[in-house]
């Protein structure tokens, strides 16, 4: 299974890189291959400064080795390895119309001292962070993502959209990073077969590109003006808080000596930081605080 996820993630990564220089138009992805000490490595793949994309990654690694102690706690386990693959992407639009993108598919193994399999699992998702309220953009992102999920189970959009919505929420700010998407994680055996799950996530992850090129073909064009370029950059900072206070797949990476500019590829590189700042009443930015403090069902 490991080398089935690994093969296909490297397949996607070329799929969504090449779709999205054509998109831009101007910029391509700079890649670096790297190793990792301790075991893996990746393959990172990076666009600045390009027409549509401010800044984005689209990244693979394979990583193993034993498995840290401070991991060790968090997994309950003692002496353990492990082995664990995915792709990880952030896209940064210029256009402040146009929305930020993240998404995210991975594979894992843990393993007992002997060298056998004691657990494994697959998690993931995709989720939109906009910086303007469009409706028919988060309706057709929401309505890709649950179009793939009722082909393999009818309650999975409901649970995995309210695991992103649980996810994705900057507690110490009390809303939203985004309008969510999807997140799921510890889909194991269990509850259904490993291939069973290697179709799901697979079939989530081919749609990525459905779900968000049609809304970035849409707006990177719009105009648009200062006072939208400022408030794009001060949303952009509660992007980074997220990442930094609360994602785990940052914790993971941090805690197991992973590859820094990879792990922070997804920082974008225009941030404000205002002092107590405040919408104005019945403003475009006051509807998306709105949203972001009471997630919307969409579909």
């Amino acid at each position: 299974m490991k080398d089935k996820f690994h093969n296909y993630i490297l397949n996607l990564q070329d799929t969504i890189t090449s779709t999205l220089e054509k998109i831009d138009g101007t910029a391509s992805f700079k890649e670096d291959v790297w190793e990792r000490s301790e075991g893996g490595g990746g393959r990172t793949r990076v666009i600045e400064n390009g027409s549509v994309f401010e800044k984005g990654g689209v990244n693979i690694s394979a990583v193993h080795g034993n498995l840290p102690k401070t991991m060790q706690a968090h997994f309950n386990v003692s002496e353990a390895s492990f082995y664990a693959c995915g792709l990880s992407l952030v896209l940064h639009p210029k256009n402040p119309n146009a929305p930020t993108v993240h998404a995210n598919w991975r594979y894992f193994e843990l393993y007992d001292s002997q060298g056998n399999i004691a657990d494994q699992w697959f998690g993931g998702g995709l989720d939109l962070t906009p910086y303007y309220i469009v409706e028919e953009d988060a309706i057709h992102f929401h309505k890709t993502c649950k179009t793939v999920c009722d082909r393999h189970e009818s309650d999975f959009y409901t649970k995995f959209k309210a695991r992103c919505d649980d996810y994705f929420w900057n507690s110490h700010r009390e809303e939203a990073r985004g309008i969510g998407g999807l997140f799921f994680d510890y889909l194991k055996a269990e509850q259904r077969s490993m291939e069973g799950w290697f179709s799901f996530v697979t079939d989530v992850a081919d749609h990525f590109l459905d779900a968000y090129i049609p809304i970035i073909e849409k707006r990177k064009n719009t105009p648009y003006n200062d006072t939208q370029r400022n408030w794009q950059e001060i949303r952009r900072g509660r992007y980074v808080e997220f990442n930094l206070v609360h994602d785990k797949g940052t914790l993971f990476g941090l805690k197991t000596n992973g590859r820094i500019e990879s792990i922070l590829m997804s920082l974008p590189p225009q941030v404000q930081w205002r002092y107590d700042f405040k919408v104005e009443e019945n403003s475009p930015e006051a509807d998306l605080i709105n949203i972001l403090k009471h997630p919307k069902d969409w579909v």
